[in-house]
């Protein structure tokens, strides 16, 4: 058996362990079956290991210092599957990431600036760069707080999250088509990569209200099936090639909001329905919300002027608000800020089995 250094945390609605790069093997093939190892994939309960049987608590995140002059730690998310032996270091994670600043101040890497801290971190999953700022009263981050998030209860202290670049995170265009719409299976759609590569569609088309709960929709095969298919089309389409592998695209149904939101949205990860949104996933959908053209703008009877400076999105635990800032000389750049929480579960050392071949 082998022990690794190890930090189990909270990051807005998803849990996993967060490690210092240098504990984890150099070698990716190596490293990733450690972590197999020690999350216990391959089981639906993931019961041989710390994962929690969930996507949402089947997550890693590796830390590292930064040698990028405009960030002070590098952030590394994998996903690992729970029912399949295999990882996924594709996409971004930002219920993870706002986990790190305080991981990264709390273990030495960034040193704590009175009550608030600033923590530059370079995804570098996608290359992208977010601020995180964290609480940090008497030099010390601070957990406790008055803050909300729907699908985790209590309060917390708040840590918020700027992503400054996110446009065209993995295919290096907001519109990975060239466009804001495009036509799969005679069904218009919404290819877009604001932090999270998207398939965005209005969830009437697939013949859904948009309100069903995650395990509505998760019970229904021919639903999954059909959705599934437009998403390997979109993959194609957004040049990511065959994603049947890939956890990218991620698909969104989207319509009309419920309790006085902007729009109401079921988003998957891509085979289940999250139980509330990815934070990557946040900053797209508003995003779409405010471009004209696009499936989400449309279903809000386009983009209003002065554009929306804040984008409440329903999602099937309650909701989340992105803050939007817009630069360049017609505004063409869009900023998009949220607010989450995060907690230190545990701090120990974690026991995986080493794979023969490694511990040869």
């Amino acid at each position: 058996m082998q022990r690794i250094p190890c930090v189990l945390m909270r990051g807005g609605t998803s849990k996993g362990p967060v490690f210092l790069a240098w504990d984890l093997p150099a070698a990716i093939p190596e490293r990733d079956e450690l972590l197999l190892s020690l999350m216990g994939s391959g089981h639906e309960l993931e019961i041989d290991g710390i994962g929690g049987g969930s996507p949402q608590t089947s997550k890693v995140a590796i830390v590292s210092p930064s040698l990028h002059p405009e960030a002070d730690v590098d952030y590394l998310f994998v996903q690992v599957m729970v029912s399949q032996r295999r990882v996924d270091t594709a996409p971004n994670c930002g219920n993870m990431l706002c986990a790190v600043g305080p991981f990264a101040i709390e273990q030495g890497l960034v040193k704590a600036t009175g009550e608030l801290t600033r923590v530059r971190i370079r995804n570098l999953n996608t290359g992208t760069f977010v601020n995180a700022e964290v609480q940090t009263p008497q030099g010390k981050v601070s957990y406790e707080g008055d803050t909300a998030i729907d699908g985790v209860p209590g309060t917390a202290a708040p840590v918020q999250l700027t992503f400054l670049d996110a446009a065209g995170s993995k295919t290096g265009k907001l519109f990975p088509t060239g466009q804001p719409i495009d036509w799969i299976d005679g069904i218009p759609v919404t290819c877009i990569d604001m932090a999270m590569p998207m398939l965005i569609v209005e969830a009437g088309q697939l013949g859904k209200r948009g309100d069903e709960s995650p395990a509505e929709l998760d019970a229904d095969p021919v639903f999954l099936q059909r959705l599934e298919s437009l998403r390997l089309k979109a993959g194609l389409a957004m040049g990511l090639g065959d994603v049947s592998d890939k956890v990218i695209p991620k698909p969104v149904l989207v319509s009309a909001p419920k309790c006085g939101g902007t729009i109401q949205v079921r988003y998957f990860m891509p085979h289940n329905c999250h139980r509330a949104l990815a934070i990557t996933g946040s900053i797209g959908l508003a995003t779409a919300c405010v471009t004209d053209g696009s499936v989400a703008a449309n279903l809000l009877g386009g983009v209003s002027e002065p554009r929306l400076q804040r984008v409440r999105i329903e999602h099937p635990s309650g909701g989340i608000d992105v803050v939007l800032s817009y630069t360049g000389e017609k505004g063409e750049t869009i900023r998009a800020s949220v607010v989450r929480t995060a907690r230190r579960l545990f701090s120990g050392f974690v026991y995986a089995t080493v794979p023969q071949r490694l511990a040869g």
